[in-house]
């Protein structure tokens, strides 16, 4: 028996993101079609809809790929592995990041291609200022917290409920909505509805995510001296098939 290919791996980083972004963005337009008046049921709806997606997706994908679905989940397990022998190589790491975000990419497209939209719509949401970039801080490191405390404690099993329930939370918490991931920044750039985000924003975004996974690296070391020894069960154990 032999570690997973990495292209089936890769296929899974893709089509896992794709369609976490394809329920972020389809279930923002599905909501506010059926409450056009309401927005904070339009981000109820949109939240337990992304919620529930992103637990059904860990548990399809996770078994081959781990179900990162975010360049800063991948970056923290190569960064927290790398003591340990353990994780994402360096190569590992690039081909994810590649992967989540063409994925994500897809994903806009896909919802707005379900909806009767054009492929691609770019975002006119501007989404710049301080204390939202404050609170993507808050949510990216906050993930980052939950995801590998679960792996280390040795309770990655239950991370398809935890951590599809925190952004489902997070929503409603953190002043952006908790974006909480690179990949999708960039693919609800591509869709001009409700959960989209202006491309002019998105390198805010981005610098907030990336101050979020120091953080959350920090505080896990903090937290956790070993938690590298849990690399390899980021975000739930990948199964051990014949390539």
């Amino acid at each position: 028996m032999h570690p997973i290919a990495a292209w089936r791996r890769l296929l899974a980083e893709f089509l896992g993101t794709a369609l976490l972004v394809t329920a972020v963005v389809g279930s923002g337009i599905m909501a506010t079609t059926l409450s056009s008046d309401d927005v904070g049921l339009q981000l109820l709806e949109n939240s337990v809809a992304t919620a529930f997606a992103l637990g059904a997706l860990i548990l399809t994908f996770g078994p081959v790929s781990g179900a990162h679905f975010n360049p800063v989940v991948s970056a923290a397990d190569w960064f927290l592995g790398r003591r340990t022998g353990t994780g994402l190589t360096a190569a590992d790491l690039g081909g994810y990041v590649a992967a989540q975000t063409a994925g994500a990419i897809a994903g806009s497209v896909l919802a707005n291609l379900m909806f009767d939209l054009a492929p691609v719509t770019f975002s006119t949401k501007d989404r710049s200022a301080g204390h939202l970039w404050l609170g993507e801080v808050v949510a990216t490191a906050g993930l980052l917290l939950l995801i590998f405390a679960l792996a280390r404690s040795g309770r990655a099993p239950v991370a398809p409920a935890a951590v599809g329930a925190y952004i489902g939370a997070a929503y409603w918490f953190t002043s952006s909505t908790s974006f909480a991931n690179p990949a999708v920044t960039v693919g609800r750039a591509f869709t001009d509805t409700f959960a989209g985000i202006a491309p002019a924003s998105v390198p805010g975004f981005v610098i907030a995510q990336i101050i979020g996974l120091l953080v959350g690296a920090g505080l896990l070391l903090a937290l956790y001296p070993n938690v590298g020894q849990a690399a390899d069960d980021i975000v739930v154990p990948t199964e051990r098939l014949s390539s």
